[in-house]
């Protein structure tokens, strides 16, 4: 394993275009990474610090650059919040390299799903095709397996709620056990909490809910956030699915955030990609000894590579406890 992530996180060097991947390999780690995700909740609990990332979709040269700014998983604790393929060139070495550290630090690099990680979404905008055309069939089938068995969300120190996509009319009653009672492996459904979970998108001024442009889901407004950040004790929402041109936007007074982290998407867009920083340092009451947590959020931005410009971080206090 240690060799097969060490020949993908160095590829920078060699010339990312001239990697080899073998089958067997990848087929090795899709039954691993099954392994490990399914010991662990379809809701994930954890806590900072943590550096929180949107879509990658196939940019494997910007994802190897995002380890450069951020620190690499031996360093850093990850939390990626899906879509990993599909659009990009480099599907099968984005997932791969995700998935293989994945296995390597089961404890501090996550993985939720998003709404391309599935049959009928790959079948059509690249991952299936690049499978087909690099390897065979098979192999998108034994990803795809992983993609089913992919927690869908997770809670920070119980006070930031993340996912792909957003909130859904089903999840404003018993959040945690609506989604522990999600089964797996499962494939996506075109409604529910799960649909909505890796769907939904918020709009301005609409009140509550409304259908999504998308074709799926809903999309809600900032009424609907402060309710489902009230109803659970949250703080904030932190989710990936669209693009934003600064890498990160902010939605409802602050209290929900998109973050995407693929710079220059598709080669169309010459937006940004975010990485929502989570630092947390504890202290203790002098009079009580009793221990405080505080939290800082904060931003770090990733360049597109043509735009040369330094890969600098944004500093914006949105939490403190």
């Amino acid at each position: 394993l240690d060799e097969f992530i060490e020949n993908l996180a160095s590829s920078k060097d060699k010339g990312v275009k001239n990697l080899t991947l073998k089958e067997q390999d990848m087929i090795s780690l899709c039954q691993m990474t099954k392994h490990v995700v399914m010991s662990q909740s379809v809701l994930l609990e954890l806590e900072g610090p943590l550096k929180v990332c949107g879509d990658t979709h196939g940019q494997f040269r910007d994802l190897l650059r995002l380890f450069d700014l951020c620190g690499k998983p031996d360093t850093t604790n990850f939390l990626f919040l899906g879509d990993y393929v599909d659009r990009g060139k480099q599907s099968l070495e984005v997932i791969s390299l995700l998935f293989g550290y994945k296995v390597k630090y089961p404890t501090t690099f996550f993985l939720l799903r998003g709404n391309h990680e599935c049959q009928a979404i790959t079948r059509i905008y690249g991952f299936f095709d690049e499978c087909k055309r690099r390897f065979n069939v098979k192999l998108w089938k034994c990803f795809l397996d992983v993609f089913n068995c992919l927690p869908v969300a997770a809670v920070i120190e119980n006070q930031i709620f993340c996912c792909h996509g957003g909130i859904s009319p089903d999840n404003l009653e018993d959040l945690k056990q609506r989604i522990r009672s999600i089964p797996r492996p499962t494939d996506v459904p075109e409604d529910g909490i799960l649909c909505d979970l890796l769907w939904a998108d918020p709009l301005n001024p609409e009140t509550g809910f409304a259908p999504n442009e998308r074709g799926v889901s809903y999309v809600f407004s900032p009424e609907i956030v402060d309710r489902f950040l009230s109803r659970f004790g949250l703080d904030l929402m932190v989710r990936a699915h669209q693009v934003v041109e600064d890498g990160y936007e902010f939605f409802a007074n602050r209290s929900f955030v998109t973050i995407f982290s693929a710079p220059n998407y598709c080669g169309e867009f010459d937006n940004a990609g975010g990485i929502f920083c989570l630092s947390r340092t504890v202290s203790y009451k002098p009079d009580t000894n009793e221990e405080e947590i505080d939290l800082e959020g904060s931003f770090q931005i990733l360049y597109p590579e043509t735009r040369k410009r330094s890969s600098a971080r944004r500093s914006n206090s949105i939490l403190r406890k």
